[in-house]
């Protein structure tokens, strides 16, 4: 029993699509003469993002958080996947901020009321990829609801500290905007909860609060730290005269600078900590010419230089924490490349081996549970580790889907894998639907470093081309396991290349084996990289000015290619002509070759709306005219947040803003042009995903299960399957799953008060990717379902009326009905493709046989296509589904198949009606005994039922078994061969056909036995009722027990794999 709820589950909850239906209405409804109705978030609805993770490798997280009466609760918040909570200590999360932005700088629990969680938005580690934020959030009822409670231009938050005792009163430290100047950075304190902020502490325009701590046993005395910082699309600086450590005792009435042991001379972030359990020392990391760490006993009022090693020192503007054991103020934790622990109170360090268990590197977070302080929360750039031993070993939490893609590809298998680059990850390779869902183990490295473009080739699916920071290509060979670095070289006389940090690696679209590369130059490879042709000069400003990154960091010089600038970011080969190419810079040029390469021209100059100089974040020729081109492009370098794309129709002579439309949020990523509609776009903002249905018009945010503000950085859609792919900065990946309903939102449909929508062709198959043991220690993505799918559209909300979807096939007999959901917008209902099941014999349940199920099982339909009918209220619609052969199975005879199960099909109808005819014979039998007095009547009537009874005995199962086995009689035998060839989409084997012939003679006989009963001691018995005056005992006929079994009713909703389940997880319990 167990072992087959088990299969049903895997079907219903885990079915995964390779299809679904082609629209090809036959009739619509008549357009009313309203105005045209505008789309919404809600037309989408229904359409759902799927999240297929990964978690196997995280992302940054920025922020943990504990609960310390209930440790079990743990916050987190990420670099661009939010907030999640888990009540499980880790083993699983659930996110609670969807609807906000995603990028979370830190977070702080009301410890005395927990339910009450802070939030401020806005990454603080600030690289060239963090994302901004949009104030300070507040939740009081532990993450169901938040409440933005001001600091909306804040962008970065670093620090939240909560009075001990008054709960009205925090402090916010604000280190601003990190690519403009902006009178919004400093301190922030609030006294009423929120409502109202007064900035305590500010320096100037340039400098922003980066840390403070407070002295738990006297809440007014205050540290804080100061940082004056600035980033460019080509340089960052950290430090200048505004960084500085001030002092309050007052509650942050009043500050004093503090100097005394401070480096001398200009210096740039600070990181600061004390110990609670002796406040009065601290220690501090001082970003200068030579980062220092220094320790203070006197409350900060004094510093001492203290040696440290490189791990402690490191990148301080990056690695921004320091952590004190809540209990032991000898004991110290410095994360940063890794994790650095001293038990001298900072005096010496030791840094963890990998001897516990490997840790990912760049360490950002720590929780220590202050009431077992054994028990520590690890942020990394690879997600969140735990320690129970103070961090001698660590176990990776590998539930959290907060990968950060730079940029996703699609191959053609099927089902089709997704690949990506991730920030500080490498790159990666997964299934789009795997068995039970797709999980952590299905997931494949095939590149280092930070991954971004992932290439794989064109003819063999082993070779995968991943591009890693500043250019670095390699060719990966999953069959030999082996890599070759294929980056171009500047030849004799030849200029230094120039990369990006997220070179552009981009396979051409004619010609799917040439593959395109930029720096400053674009070079092209026809041979897998094993030898390259430039193919253009500079195309870039080639701004000197903008090249000095040697100097890039300020008062510690970082130089990482992160600020690599005058270079090709993007690269859009056509897919109509594959002379015809176009590039984008990052500083600003848009360049198009319709020779190949031997001439370019500068496109760029007459964008209306757009800077100059802005950054080109992608290139999109239309697949439909050659003389169409869609550009992004993003400022927020240089301090503009607004969303940019424009379009040109005359090949970039002439350029039209399609960003006007006021919905739009975040710097543009990438806009792709649908496949068979030009008019449908997809815009990837910094948050969020769009959709135009009118050639970029007018937008809309899709938010139907993605997250509201997530980082869409790169767009894909997968041709075969229509399935939409999404590469998210800081959620992984999301697949939309089938696309085409989308396509037919046009002005005609729109105004039509129902509509059947398009779907792709659903493969005849109980499923390929469903059956699996679950997995308890990792995330998993869902599959789709496997399962027709049926979408129409409904103009507004049904509120009379019910809607019913019906299925006809080739004969015009309704095959299935099913209802219909009837919100506005896209609606959708499935079909699992299969017939009413057989009226089977009635009996007691066996536990563990699965021919007892057989009344459940409906025969696969076959392929074909098949008639649609929606009825909506008053208005109906028609089209048509197509159901087509698996192409897994090829060799499939989908004919000879069903013949076979045909006769099963019978057999057990057959048998359903014999045993109905002998229990309804028996129980008319029981009630003449009760009238008769004759007592040779009465015997003989005696002696039928007995006779009746036993005889019920062999066709069906009729006693309860204890276990998991029991009695198999005929019902069990026969419905189990029945069971077995519809559960399986292989042709039946020959021991099931042979043991269908041995059934077949069973049942013949038993009916023989049936027809000797009912003829030969029915007449006699009937003669002395009817001398007794009772009504002769009548065997029901075939139309009668097709009446009794609703046969001859109007179609009615059947039973779904779902409801087969519940129902006999319900026979179980009964």
């Amino acid at each position: 029993m167990k072992q087959l709820l088990h299969f049903l589950s895997a079907k219903v909850f885990s079915r995964a699509i390779v299809f679904s239906a082609v629209w090809a209405a036959a009739s619509f409804l008549p357009i009313k003469a309203n105005a045209q109705t505008k789309l919404t978030s809600s037309t989408f609805g229904a359409v759902e993002a799927r999240s297929i993770g990964p978690a196997v490798m995280g992302g940054r997280i920025t922020a943990i958080e504990g609960v310390n009466n209930s440790p079990k609760t743990i916050y987190v918040g990420t670099a661009g996947g939010g907030v999640w909570k888990s009540t499980t200590a880790g083993f699983t999360f659930e996110p609670v901020f969807e609807k906000y932005p995603q990028s979370i700088g830190c977070l702080a629990v009301d410890q005395n009321k927990p339910e009450t969680v802070w939030v401020g938005t806005g990454e603080s580690n600030m690289r060239n990829s963090v994302a901004i934020g949009l104030g300070l959030y507040k939740t009081t009822d532990a993450g169901r609801n938040w409440t933005r409670v001001g600091l909306e231009n804040s962008e970065h938050i670093s620090k939240i500290i909560l009075h001990p005792t008054d709960a009205n009163t925090l402090y916010v430290a604000v280190p601003g905007k990190l690519w403009s100047d902006s009178p919004d950075r400093g301190l922030y304190k609030t006294t009423d909860g929120g409502k109202t902020w007064e900035k305590i502490l500010y320096t100037d325009e340039k400098t922003g609060c980066a840390d403070i701590i407070m002295d738990p046993g006297n809440p007014d005395v205050l540290l804080a730290s100061m940082w004056q910082f600035r980033r460019s699309p080509y340089s960052f600086i950290s430090g200048g005269p505004g960084s500085a450590l001030y002092k309050s005792t007052d509650g942050g009435k009043n500050w004093r600078k503090i100097t005394n042991g401070l480096p001398t001379g200009e210096f740039g972030r600070i990181a600061i900590a004390l110990a609670p359990s002796a406040p009065d020392n601290m220690l501090a990391i001082v970003e200068s010419e030579k980062t220092s760490l220094l320790i203070s006993a006197d409350g900060g009022e004094s510093w001492k230089y203290q040696s440290a090693n490189t791990n402690v020192t490191a990148r301080p503007f990056y690695f921004s924490t320091l952590v004190v054991d809540p209990k032991d103020p000898k004991r110290v934790y410095r994360p940063a490349f890794s994790f650095s622990t001293s038990v001298d109170g900072g005096h010496s360090f030791s840094d963890a081996s990998n001897a516990g268990g490997w840790v990912h590197s760049d360490h950002h977070a720590l929780w220590i549970n202050p009431n077992s302080t054994n028990q520590m929360y690890l942020g990394t750039d690879g997600g969140v580790y735990m320690s129970l031993d103070q961090g001698v070993t660590w176990t990776h939490l590998n539930t959290l889907p907060v990968s950060q893609f730079y940029h996703v590809q699609i191959d053609d298998q099927t089902p089709y894998n997704v690949y990506g680059g991730l920030q500080d990850n490498g790159s990666w390779r997964g299934p789009s639907q795997s068995k039970g869902g797709i999980e952590n183990r299905d997931w494949e490295s095939v590149g280092g470093g930070d991954g971004f473009w992932v290439q794989p080739d064109a003819s063999d699916p082993n070779i995968i081309f991943c591009e890693s920071q500043g250019g670095e290509v390699t060719k990966n060979n999953l069959r030999t396991n082996q890599s070759q670095f294929i980056k171009p070289q500047a030849q004799k006389d030849e200029e230094q290349h120039r990369w990006n940090w997220n070179t552009p690696l981009v396979k051409g679209s004619v010609n799917p084996s040439t593959l395109y590369i930029g720096a400053q130059f674009l070079f092209k490879t026809n041979d897998r990289g094993h030898s390259w042709q430039r193919i253009s000069p500079d195309l870039t400003t080639n701004n000197k000015e903008k090249q000095r990154q040697a100097e890039s960091g300020g008062v510690t010089v970082d130089n990482t290619s992160a600020e690599n600038h005058c270079t090709i970011f993007t690269i859009g080969p056509s897919a109509l002509d594959e002379n015809l190419i176009f590039i984008g810079t990052d500083d600003g040029n848009i360049q198009v070759t319709r020779d190949g390469g031997k001439n370019w021209e500068l496109i760029s100059k007459n964008i209306p709306d757009v800077p100059a100089g802005t950054w080109v974040s992608r290139v999109t020729p239309s697949r439909f005219d050659r003389n169409v081109v869609y550009a992004t492009f993003d400022n927020h370098a240089y301090g503009d947040m607004k969303t940019y794309a424009a379009k040109s129709s005359d090949s970039g002579k002439t350029w039209v803003n399609i960003s006007t439309d006021k919905v739009l949020q975040g710097y543009a990523h990438v806009i792709v042009e649908d496949i068979e509609n030009r008019e449908l776009l997809f815009l990837g903002t910094e948050f969020g995903l769009y959709i135009s249905t009118d050639g970029g018009q007018s937008w809309v945010l899709y938010k139907s299960r993605l997250p509201e503000y997530v980082a869409v950085r790169d767009i894909v859609i997968q041709a075969k399957t229509n399935d939409l792919v999404l590469g998210t900065h800081g959620r992984g990946i999301f697949i939309i799953d089938d696309i085409s309903p989308l396509r037919q939102l046009k002005a005609d449909v729109l105004q039509k008060d129902a509509a059947l929508l398009p779907t792709r062709p659903t493969a005849v198959s109980s499923g390929h990717y469903g059956s699996s043991f679950p997995s308890t220690d990792s995330y998993g993505g869902p599959n789709a379902p496997e399962i027709a799918t049926v979408q129409y559209y409904l103009k507004e909300r049904l509120n009379t009326g019910d809607v019913t979807v019906e299925i006809i096939d080739a004969s015009g007999k309704v095959i299935a009905s099913m209802p219909g959901t009837k919100r506005k917008g896209i609606n959708f209902v499935r079909w699992d493709m299969r017939l009413a099941p057989p009226k089977a014999a009635k009996g007691v349940l066996v536990q563990g046989e699965f021919g007892v199920y057989a009344g459940f099982i409906g025969r696969l339909a076959m392929p074909g296509d098949y008639k649609v009918r929606i009825k909506a209220g008053d208005f109906s619609d028609e089209g048509i589904l197509k159901l087509v052969p698996d192409p897994l199975q090829p060799e499939l005879d989908y004919a000879k198949k069903r013949a076979i199960s045909d006769g099963l099909f019978e057999m057990v109808e057959n048998l359903s009606l014999l045993e109905a005819q002998v229990r309804n014979l028996k129980d008319s039998t029981d009630q003449r005994i009760a009238l008769v007095k004759d007592k040779k009547l009465n015997a003989d009537l005696s002696k039928l039922s007995t006779n009746l009874d036993a005889f019920r005995k062999t066709l069906t199962e009729t006693i309860e078994s204890k276990g998991i086995t029991g009695e198999q009689q005929l019902r069990a035998r026969i419905g189990r061969l029945y069971v077995y060839t519809e559960f399986s989409d292989n042709m039946p084997s020959q021991s099931i056909t042979d043991g269908a012939n041995v059934m077949r003679e069973e049942l013949q006989q038993a009916q023989a036995k049936a027809d000797g009963l009912f003829k030969k001691d029915l007449a006699a018995i009937n003669t002395a009722l009817a001398k007794a005056k009772l009504s002769p005992l009548i065997v029901i006929d075939k139309s009668t027990w097709e009446l009794q079994n609703g046969q001859s009713a109007p179609p009615v909703i059947r039973p779904s794999w779902r409801d087969l389940v519940e129902k006999a997880m319900k026979m179980e319990k009964d």
